[in-house]
This record gives structure tokens, sequence and C-alpha cells, in this order.
């Protein structure tokens, strides 16, 4: 139901032929959510494993960007049955489930999403959103199989155990976490470490080999486009937070600089929105 579709999956677009181009909202604002749902981005992750974001801070977002097309995936704070039904229950259809190193963990992961007996899922729908408090018709026969399952593997143990946890029955596709992965190999901060990235770029052709999905988190330009050339069928390109921080820090850092030098930059005040020198609507 995120994108008010409830038969739609996330998973439907990875046949689409190109790669999915998300953006990852880590902000907890709805009202930024909103502003990034009309920029374009195929998909939108709301992160609530690194970002302050809570079970009514979702269902905030989720209302916000409900009219846009971009597909809404939510990160949960941890593989919880209790967080995932809650989660489930608002309306969310796509979960990325963090630091899924096996493959009974991906088994638990997509038991998670489902009602018994293919689940462990907890029955409430006629009071959720998700069933729009009992108006879809046939909700709980439908809704195992409207959501879609994505596994997050960021360390070595989900790397030795890759093959068997995109080949668990429900999985719909694999993420690969750049920063904790540098982590467990003993690169800390170090993502772009050669071995980091061949770590990185093995597991994406393990899983193109496999036809399992592949998604990473690549900020770098170069690198996105990289991934997306190996055959990642969704990137993360950046997030809401770090565009907003970069792109104040470069706006200011002009004003700070002496005018002579601002001009030899081939940056003006004039290069706002406005056209006139403005930086807001007129």
């Amino acid at each position: 139901m995120t994108g008010e579709g409830a038969s739609r999956r996330f998973a439907d677009a990875f046949s689409a032929g190109r790669a999915l181009v998300g953006l990852w909202l880590s902000s907890g604002s709805a009202y930024c959510a909103e502003i990034c749902a009309g920029a374009g981005f195929d998909w939108l992750l709301i992160d609530a494993e690194h970002s302050p974001n809570d079970l009514l801070s979702v269902l905030d977002q989720l209302h916000a960007v409900a009219p846009y097309p971009s597909e809404v995936v939510v990160r949960p704070p941890v593989a919880d049955r209790v967080v995932v039904k809650q989660l489930l229950d608002i309306g969310v259809q796509s979960i990325l489930f963090p630091m899924v190193g096996s493959a009974e963990a991906a088994r638990q992961a997509v038991a998670m999403t489902r009602y018994p007996p293919r689940g462990v899922r907890g029955v409430g729908a006629a009071l959720a959103r998700a069933s729009r408090w009992g108006r879809v018709p046939d909700y709980l026969a439908s809704a195992d199989d409207a959501v879609t399952v994505l596994v997050q593997v960021e360390d070595r143990a989900g790397l030795d155990a890759l093959e068997a946890i995109a080949t668990v029955d429900g999985v719909d596709g694999v993420f690969l976490g750049p920063a904790d992965l540098a982590a467990s190999l003993g690169h800390l901060g170090h993502p772009d470490h050669p071995e980091v990235v061949a770590a990185i770029e093995g597991a994406i052709g393990r899983l193109d080999r496999l036809g399992v999905p592949c998604g990473v988190n690549a900020f770098a330009e170069a690198r996105a486009r990289r991934c997306i050339e190996l055959g990642c069928r969704f990137v993360v390109v950046g997030a809401d937070v770090a565009v907003l921080a970069r792109g104040t820090e470069e706006l200011a850092a002009r004003y700070r600089r002496p005018a002579s030098q601002s001009a030899e930059g081939g940056s003006s005040p004039a290069d706002g929105p406005g056209g006139d020198g403005s930086t807001g609507p007129r």
C-alpha cells in the first residue's frame, strides 16, 4: 500500500530492463520525504536503522509520499517479528532486512512477512491501514504475495553464505552494504578499499549468475555507474541528509569566498533556482 496500489510489488519492477535509482530518506521528516518523492527517483528507502525514525514517523512519510510514483522500501532497526508486523500493518509492502548473515536468518525474515501457515505474522488486519481497515477484499488471502522481501548482506559471514541466502524461497533481492562490509573486512570507514570493492563486485557477479536481483548503496557517481554496469538492478545514489548537508555547505562556501574568486570559479548568486540571484520561489 506504500504507493496506494495494494497489488503492486516493488520486486515486479526489477524486470524493467534498467536499474532502478533510489534515494535514502534519513531525516525522519515527512516534509523532506515529500520533496524527495517529487524529484523523480524510482524508489525511496525510509531508514529506521541508522535514522531517527519510529513507527509514527514512518507512517507520516508513507502519507506524504503516497501521491507520487516512487516505490517505497522501509528498513527496520532490526529484523524483529513485532517491528515487522507493525510496519506491514501500517501499509509497508517492501522491507529491507538489515544484517542478514545466513540462510536461516533470511528464512526467518521471510516468515515475518507471511501469515500462518507460511509464516509468523500476527493477524490484525481488520484494525490496520494495510487492509484499509477491512475494506480490501480478501486481504488476508493476498497479503503474503504483495510483500517484497529484500535482505541486506553486509559482513563476511553473509558473503560466505551469499548463494544460500539469495536462493531462500521468498527472498526477492539482495542488497549489499559497503560500510558495514568494509568494517567486517577490516577496513572501517573505507568502503572504497580495493578488497571491499572486489568483494562487492564479486558478489554482484555471483548474484547475477543466480538470476537474483542485486542492489547496492553507492553515493559516488562513478561507483554507482560501475555497479549498474555490472548488473545491479536497484541502486541507492544518495541520501536526503547528505544532499542537504553538502548542498548547504557549497552554497555557504560561495559567499565566504571573495567575490572575485566566486566569479573566477564560475559560481554566481544568479545560479539560484530563482534565476535572479534568489534561492527560492518568487
